[in-house]
């Protein structure tokens, strides 16, 4: 069986070839643009931003694996092969990671982290009183999928007070749920930190914008660590100047990388982190995939798979 790899650049071939020796040997590792590559020989594509057309050029392809858990960039190609499984990668290690990531972030903009930061690298003596313990603030974790259920478990193991928010209703021991568009106000009303876990999709485009915004508690913060179109970057920092946010973790942008004239770089209540939120080894993404390769090999589905009717 032969596996092409797009994700990572050619000099993470090596790398990528030595996990899955270590997982599933009986498995050929070859680069996407290797010349000698016969496109029918092609099985499995693990891919993150393929060129338009090019899966389709593989006419013997049984399924397309997202490195990572977000597949915009593979969907986004209008020839993407129709009946080919496209499989997103959450890896068991992805979800304690994004876990881990909400948690740091969280405590983060209680603590005032950026405030210290700042004052550090100004070499200032900076000393001031956090105004209140992570634990009275309540977190809202929009989507409640794999990650935000992982994040919610241990933020609650921290003694921090969950909230979260789903299009369809969902039963989370410990969390206070809310569903659909009519539960979203009084959702957000009880957001002190608010926490984006949403998947890109049509409806969530634009949303992190400032009706959104404004109809969180006051000073609230915001830990954004979907997508980068989700969120109107423009009212995020009008948002903050004006203090309805007391401060921002941003892990996602649109576009990526951020670029170096973006005055997220230097707002004093922004902290930018470079799509690091959730990013398994590749070694913990070759034993995920080398795993569906298997099921798939018996006959049986795989897990993750997109669904362009729900968009994730």
């Amino acid at each position: 069986m032969i596996l092409v790899v797009k994700s990572g650049g050619e000099r993470a071939v090596p790398e990528w070839q030595a996990c899955f020796a270590a997982v599933a040997p009986q498995l050929q590792v070859r680069w996407w643009d290797e010349p000698s590559l016969d496109p029918a020989s092609v099985d499995y594509a693990l891919v993150w931003d393929p060129e338009p057309g090019r899966l389709a050029r593989l006419p013997k392809l049984r399924a397309i694996f997202g490195s990572g858990a977000g597949v915009d960039g593979i969907v986004a190609d209008p020839h993407l092969p129709r009946g080919v499984p496209l499989v997103r990668c959450v890896p068991p290690e992805a979800t304690q990671r994004m876990g881990e990531f909400v948690c740091w972030a969280v405590l983060s903009l209680n603590k005032d982290a950026r405030r210290m930061a700042l004052a550090q690298a100004r070499a200032e003596w900076d000393w001031f009183e956090p105004p209140f313990a992570a634990s009275a603030q309540t977190v809202g974790i929009m989507g409640l999928g794999a990650m935000g259920l992982r994040s919610a478990q241990m933020l609650l193991g921290l003694g921090i007070p969950v909230v979260g928010w789903s299009r369809t209703r969902k039963d989370v021991p410990g969390v206070e749920t809310f569903a659909g568009v009519a539960d979203l106000p009084a959702f957000l009303a009880r957001s002190g930190v608010l926490v984006c876990l949403l998947p890109a999709t049509p409806e969530t485009t634009g949303l992190i914008a400032a009706p959104l915004l404004a109809q969180l508690p006051r000073g609230a913060g915001l830990v954004q660590v979907g997508r980068g179109v989700q969120q109107v970057l423009p009212d995020i920092i009008d948002a903050l100047d004006s203090g309805q946010l007391s401060g921002a973790v941003l892990d996602v942008f649109d576009p990526e990388p951020l670029p170096p004239g973006s005055p997220a770089w230097s707002h004093p209540r922004i902290t930018v982190t470079p799509h690091v939120g959730s990013l398994p080894s590749r070694l913990e993404r070759a034993r995920y995939v080398a795993d569906c390769i298997a099921r798939i090999e018996r006959g049986e589905a795989p897990p993750n798979v997109y669904d362009p009717e729900r968009g994730y």
